[in-house]
């Protein structure tokens, strides 16, 4: 592990993309120190300070200047410390790996939020769009172990909720929409990354998880009630 103790990292174990952060800087072999923050409590002095406009987590440190976002982040760390790169080297499948970024954490994840906190046809129509998102995202990974080919890459990194968070998105959100025999080349997606060891000894308690959902979950019903 290389050392660099003036990276810090402000996150949640819980949190997808604080994992995404913590994913990215082991792999490449980049030592930081974490700040945990907590999940319940998105405006701390420190949080407030480093990430004024969004006052969220993920944000990272590094010679005493921050970043916060999680796409914004991998960039950086990428061209930061360019050793075990993270993104394709072709400038198409770079290109490409950021479109399906972009997929992921805009219509994807929208559509998983929708089926998480709607009920009656909503939830029907959250569902049948993540139903679609999946099909769309078995297509990419047909015929390869990763995303980004026999390795780990920046896409699965992305990616990479799905293969836990996901499965306590549904069963705390009361839906159910992946499928190991539709989507079978993405099912073997999930096995081969939570077995690789840097994720598998990242990956938070599942009664943590849930918990957090349901937190959310709550949240969202006062809200409605008021």
């Amino acid at each position: 592990m290389e050392e660099r103790r003036d990276v810090k990292l402000l996150g949640t174990k819980e949190s997808i993309f604080t994992q995404r952060i913590v994913w990215a800087l082991k792999l490449k072999g980049i030592d930081y120190a974490f700040i945990e923050q907590d999940f319940s409590s998105r405006s701390s002095p420190l949080l407030v300070e480093l990430n004024p406009v969004y006052k969220m987590v993920p944000v990272i440190v590094h010679d005493g200047k921050s970043l916060s976002e999680s796409l914004v982040i991998l960039e950086y760390i990428e061209e930061t410390w360019p050793v075990n790169p993270l993104f394709p080297v072709d400038p198409f499948e770079r290109a490409s790996a950021r479109f399906w970024a972009r997929f992921i954490d805009g219509m994807f994840y929208e559509a998983a939020k929708k089926a998480f906190f709607s009920s009656g046809e909503a939830k029907a129509e959250g569902v049948e769009l993540v139903e679609e998102g999946l099909h769309l995202l078995e297509g990419q990974i047909i015929g390869k172990k990763f995303f980004g080919g026999e390795k780990i890459g920046y896409l699965d990194i992305i990616a990479g909720w799905i293969s836990y968070w996901f499965q306590y998105i549904e069963e705390v959100g009361e839906f159910k929409a992946m499928d190991s025999r539709k989507y079978p080349c993405l099912h073997a997606w999930i096995n081969n990354f939570i077995q690789v060891p840097i994720i598998q000894q990242s990956l938070p308690k599942a009664d943590d998880v849930k918990a957090v959902y349901r937190g959310f979950k709550d949240a969202a019903a006062l809200a409605a009630a008021n």
